[in-house]
This record gives structure tokens, C-alpha cells and sequence, in this order.
């Protein structure tokens, strides 16, 4: 069965906001990386001042949940709000249970970023359901995941 966490968006501070985070849950990061460390995409050049906001970070408050994060910037910072930048992000257990889910919720909504294979080994979505909310759908493809630690 999937597992359902909060993603944080923030309009450059995420770094400040998620180590206030782990001074107060306490824990560590085990993954956090800026838009600097990207690798290189056809036709997208990360502009200078986003480079050191954050792309990704995570961090474990218990077993089963995780706070999860970024910075906006570009063409998403625009559409950044106060009080409206949270995504409901759910962790499939298969590829076709992120297919049904990301189908199911999405429909009749707006897609942001269909399912496909990324750069960090997942398999991954974004959208906003037809009700407003945005959600994250995805898949941590274990063979894919010991190659891209």
C-alpha cells in the first residue's frame, strides 16, 4: 500500500526552513541537493540565482513519515503562494500502483509533470486534482534506486 506525506515549496528559504525543521524533530538528511547539482537537461539552463536553492530535501520525523521540500524558482516562482505551497506526496510500492494512482487522482485535473523515469532513479508525477490540491505520485524502483544512490 502507498504512504502518503507532506511536500514543503518555498520561495528560496527551504534550506532555513528545513534545518529550523530538524532543530526541532531532530534526525538527519538523507538526501538534499540544490538545482546547481542537476545534471544538464536539452534546452533548460538553471539560471545563476536558483542554483543554490534546493531541489530535494527529505527528512525522516518517524518510521513512517517523512517531511519533504524545495525551493521554487524560474517559470514555477510565479505561481508560488503563501499558505498554498504544500503537495500531498504519495510513495508507491510498484510502478502500475503509481500508474493507477496518478490516473485516478489526476483525471479531470490539471497535469504538471506526467509519470515518467527521472534523473534520480524514480519514477514520477505531479499534478493538481480537479479539486486544486497538488499531489506528487512516485515510485522508488529498487533496482534503479542501488544504481543511482
Amino acid at each position: 500500500m502507498a504512504s502518503v506525506n507532506v511536500y514543503l515549496t518555498f520561495n528560496g528559504n527551504c534550506r532555513e526552513a528545513f534545518d529550523f525543521y530538524k532543530s526541532v524533530f531532530g534526525g538527519e538528511y538523507p538526501y538534499i541537493g540544490t538545482f546547481g547539482e542537476m545534471p544538464p537537461m536539452e534546452g533548460k539552463e538553471t539560471p545563476e540565482e536558483d542554483k543554490d536553492k534546493i531541489m530535494h530535501v527529505s527528512l525522516p520525523i518517524s518510521k513512517e513519515t517523512i517531511l519533504m521540500g524545495s525551493d521554487t524558482g524560474g517559470e514555477w516562482a510565479s505561481n508560488f503562494k503563501a499558505g498554498n505551497n504544500f503537495s500531498i506526496s504519495v510513495n508507491a510500492e510498484s510502478k502500475e500502483e503509481a500508474d493507477k494512482l496518478f490516473n485516478g487522482l489526476s483525471a479531470g485535473g490539471q497535469v504538471t509533470m506526467p509519470m515518467a523515469d527521472t534523473f534520480w532513479g524514480a519514477y514520477f508525477g505531479m499534478f493538481n486534482d480537479k479539486f486544486g490540491i497538488g499531489w506528487m505520485v512516485n515510485y522508488d524502483d529498487p533496482a534503479k534506486m542501488q544504481a543511482h544512490p
